[in-house]
Parts: structure tokens; sequence; C-alpha cells
């Protein structure tokens, strides 16, 4: 049988991710039984030069040690991915030299030809959020994020935020492979956010897993005064779910983003492994 491959791409310009966060997203791609596809980006700065005020400023040299530190950060965490690998991984590792503000749309395009990408995230590094913007709206694949904190041996609970959309089922249509053999569905619905048109919509998708095989509950929550984001992923939390499968709701003009509440919060806030389908 093919294995999948997670993509995992590492934006070094202005700063990576943190390194928890990276070794959280090598632990979670074993987990899924994935191959890794790790890439860096090195940043090429152009040649500029600026004089101010009657003194030349050295652009060009501060423009150079940009480079060899990006290139250096690239160095690094390559071995940093390779000395966390188990040896069966199937790791594979690529580096690009993207123009500044270029590695973005590059790793968006590049994330296309792999069956899923990982991103670790911080949300103290503004890099790490911009990538995942980029990959989430751009890549067209199933992208999870992972938070420093994930460490699990195998995928055996997915919680699915449902409401009967069309990007609802592209993620429960992305989760579900990931599960393994046996493995739990917790299907989540929270009251008061917006209209879920149906009653019971949560129990006729539950009722449906169960005819495909898979051991699936309801879990029906209300806002109670919190962001929907929250309200998700602490329901998936109080569930054991170990990850969150969810619609990306958003979309990007010239990378100025407009998110979807729940993706914003997600964003914001990231609780337990996410995966979001757009």
């Amino acid at each position: 049988m093919p294995k999948r491959i997670a993509y995992l791409p590492l934006n070094t310009y202005p700063e990576a991710a943190p390194d928890p966060a990276i070794l959280a997203a090598v632990v979670f791609a074993a987990a899924l039984g994935c191959g890794v596809q790790l890439s860096t980006f090195a940043v090429d700065v152009p040649a500029t030069a600026s004089p101010i005020g009657g003194f030349f400023i050295n652009v060009e040299g501060m423009a150079r040690a940009a480079e060899e530190r990006s290139v250096a950060e690239c160095t690094r965490l390559q071995a940093l991915v390779r000395g966390a690998a188990a040896p069966d991984l199937n790791l594979s590792v690529t580096n690009h030299k993207a123009m500044m503000g270029a590695a973005l749309e590059a790793a968006a395009t590049e994330a296309r030809i792999y069956d899923l990408a990982l991103l670790p995230w911080s949300a103290d590094t503004l890099s790490a959020q911009d990538l995942a913007q980029a990959v989430v709206f751009g890549a067209g694949v199933p992208v999870i994020l992972v938070s420093p904190s994930a460490k699990i041996a195998a995928l055996t609970h997915i919680a699915i935020a449902w409401d009967g959309s069309r990007v609802a089922a592209r993620a429960l249509c992305d989760a579900l492979p990931l599960l393994a053999a046996g493995g739990q569905v917790t299907v989540v619905t929270v009251q008061g956010e917006k209209s879920l048109g149906e009653a019971g919509i949560a129990q006729t998708l539950v009722a449906a897993l169960e005819r495909r095989g898979y051991a699936a509950t309801a879990a029906n929550t209300n806002l109670d005064g919190r962001p929907i984001a929250t309200a998700l992923q602490e329901t998936a939390l109080a569930s054991g779910a170990q990850l969150l499968a969810m619609g990306g709701f958003g979309h990007s003009r010239l990378r100025d983003f407009i998110l979807g509440g729940a993706t914003k919060g997600v964003f914001a806030d990231l609780r337990l492994p996410v995966l979001l389908a757009h």
C-alpha cells in the first residue's frame, strides 16, 4: 500500500516556528503513519543601498547578514528534524531559497503534490501564522496545525466540527483516512452560533458513520458566552479527541486574510491539533 507523505514547510525569515512545535509535528506525522517531506526556506534579500541624512547605511551588508542567518537556521532545523525522526519515518529534506515574501506562495504551491501539510504552530510567531494561512487557503490539501503539546503514539480519536456544510463534509472526508483502525469519531455541534438547519444533524451523521463501521458518538454543546472556536476545541478535548477537523472559512487577497469566526479563533488560540479543510 502506498505511504502517505506529510509536507512540513519551515520558513526561516524573519524567524522560524519554535523548536517544540516543529518536533511535535514530526511526532504527529509518525503517529499518522506518514512519511515527511521537510522543506526549509532561506530568504533571498534583493540588493539595495540607502543614503539617509547624508550618511550611508550599509543596507547591503544588513541584507547579506539576514541571508546568512536564514541559511544557518535552515541547516540547524534540518539537523533538528533529522535527529528527532525515527529511522522508519521516510524523511526527505529539501532546501529552497526564496525572494523575500515569496516563501509563503512557494510553500502553498509545493504542498499540492503531497497528501497533507503539517504546520508547527505558535501564537507568538507571526511568520508561522502567515505560513499557516498561506498553506490553508492556497494549497488545496488538508492542513493540520500542530501545537507544541501534541504528543501521541497513534491517532485513535478524532472530533468533527459538524454543521452540514460543504467545508465540514470536506473536513470529514479529509480526517477519516487518518484515523487508526478501530478508532473513535465524535461529531461536535454547537448551538447558538448559527442555524444548523434540520434538527439532529449530529445524530444523522453518527448513524451514517456507524453504517460504515466507525465507532461514532454525538457531542452537542452550547456557546454559553464562549467564542465558537473555544466551544469546539473544549468539547473536542472533553470527549478525549486528539484532533479536531473543521472547515476553514476565509479568503485571501494580496495576503490580507479575512477569516471566519471559528477559523480566526483557532489561529488565535490553538488548544489541540486542528485539521482545516478549505
